[in-house]
């Protein structure tokens, strides 16, 4: 067999593209050629088998041009849907901040204006409570003067010491004003409750009203962001983050809450000045009718011991009148007891003459029967006058203790006049209760 023989390959060494293997699809093989220029043994394929990889690379060409332009195509729309998607989704998203910071803004709005109220709210009792302290505090001059008129008329002596109707009324006065400053210790009390219940209703709704500002300049700026805004960046995962502890209806509730509490409180303190105003209208009424009660009573026992003291000088001038005429009847009575004495010593002595009449001439006549008359009219009259004397004498000693005791009983008026009229009344008077600031303690 010469040298150019035609050698059939092996099947095994024969594929795509290799000498001894298929071109193209062609379902041609390889020959194998000896060449006598190299010396060496070629693979060499037929025309047909060329022609069959040509169309065979045709016809994949248009394949892959058809295959390319339909992905092409695909990738086309692919892009466009998925590019209006992205927008609708971003100006959904966009749409949504600007609606949940329009929420934001209504709720703060809401919660700023409740806090603008209660602060108003809070001045009005502070207020309230600063004008109940102060009645409180002027309550201490009346009730110090009201204790130091009990006191004074403890300086009352003698049967002037009486539990009458100034006293009751007086120790009432003091028992109304410590009622009435029982009453407002209590209220200021429960004002200072109700002003740390309105500071801490109002600092929840503050609290609530700075996270809404802090959230609604976040979500303000990621409202206006846009594609082209500076500060976007890569946080991967970060869609897999969920920090969130409230949903919408919660969000909500939570502000309504913080709201209803402080309209709440602020209802409460509005009723709370409420019963401010009326406790200063009753306890001014109160103590200013206690007041007057007092007063009358005492102006009542000021005219008692005026007419008492009154009646008692003129007791005392006629019993002063009494005594000048009774001393001048004791002298009276001592000098007709004196004036008797002489003619007791000449009717004696005529009787003792007479005795010196001897025998017959001893007789008992009509002069000696006469004469022993008169002495014994005399004794009588003597006995009479002395009897009136001491009558008289006992009388001007009665007098004189009559006179005395209404000398101190006057006195003893006179120094309940004093203590009624002048300390007490005079006391009273620098009370801050006259009918000009009837309402005393209520400013509003």
């Amino acid at each position: 067999m010469s040298r150019m023989s035609y050698y059939s390959p092996s099947p095994r060494s024969a594929g795509p593209g290799t000498p001894g293997g298929s071109l193209g699809g062609g379902g041609g093989h390889a020959k194998a050629y000896y060449n006598q220029a190299r010396n060496q043994l070629y693979s060499r394929y037929s025309h047909g088998d060329w022609q069959s990889s040509n169309n065979h690379h045709y016809s994949l060409s248009e394949r892959e041009k058809s295959l390319a332009e339909r992905l092409r195509a695909d990738a086309w729309r692919t892009v466009k849907s998925t590019d209006q998607r992205t927008r609708n989704r971003q100006q959904s998203n966009t749409k949504k901040l600007g609606e949940r910071v329009n929420d934001i803004t209504f709720w703060k709005e809401e919660l700023n204006n409740e806090i603008r109220d209660m602060d108003n709210e809070i001045e009005s009792l502070q207020e309230h409570k600063r004008v109940l302290e102060r009645a409180l505090y002027d309550t201490r001059n009346p009730l110090s003067i009201v204790e130091e008129c009990l006191l004074q008329r403890e300086k009352r002596r003698g049967i002037d010491q009486v539990h009458d109707d100034v006293e009751r009324s007086l120790t009432k006065e003091v028992a109304v004003i410590k009622k009435c400053q029982d009453k407002m210790k209590r209220c200021i009390d429960k004002a200072a409750m109700q002003l740390k219940m309105n500071r801490s209703a109002q600092h929840a709704c503050d609290r609530d009203s700075k996270d809404k500002g802090h959230c609604q300049d976040l979500d303000d700026r990621m409202h206006f962001m846009r594609n082209t805004s500076s500060g976007t960046g890569f946080f991967p995962g970060i869609e897999n983050v969920d920090n969130t502890i409230t949903v919408p209806f919660s969000w909500v509730k939570f502000t309504q809450e913080n709201i209803n509490r402080s309209q709440g409180e602020r209802e409460a303190s509005m009723r709370l000045r409420g019963e401010i105003d009326a406790l200063l209208r009753a306890c001014a009424t109160e103590m200013w009718n206690q007041y007057n009660s007092a007063n009358n009573h005492f102006n009542v026992r000021i005219q008692e011991a005026n007419d008492a003291r009154n009646k008692l000088q003129a007791h005392l001038c006629r019993t002063n009148n009494e005594i000048r005429d009774m001393e001048r009847a004791i002298d009276l009575l001592k000098k007709a007891i004196h004036d008797k004495e002489g003619p007791m010593k000449v009717a004696q002595t005529r009787l003792e003459e007479r005795t010196r009449r001897i025998n017959v001439e001893a007789c008992n006549d009509p002069s000696m029967k006469g004469l022993q008359s008169e002495v014994h009219e005399i004794r009588e009259s003597v006995r009479m006058l002395k009897d009136k004397l001491r009558e008289a004498e006992n009388s001007l000693v009665r007098l004189l203790k009559t006179k005395q005791t209404l000398e101190h009983d006057i006195s003893v008026k006179d120094n309940s006049l004093m203590i009624d009229n002048k300390h007490c009344m005079g006391m009273r008077k620098n009370m801050s209760m006259d009918p000009k600031v009837g309402q005393i303690f209520s400013v509003f």
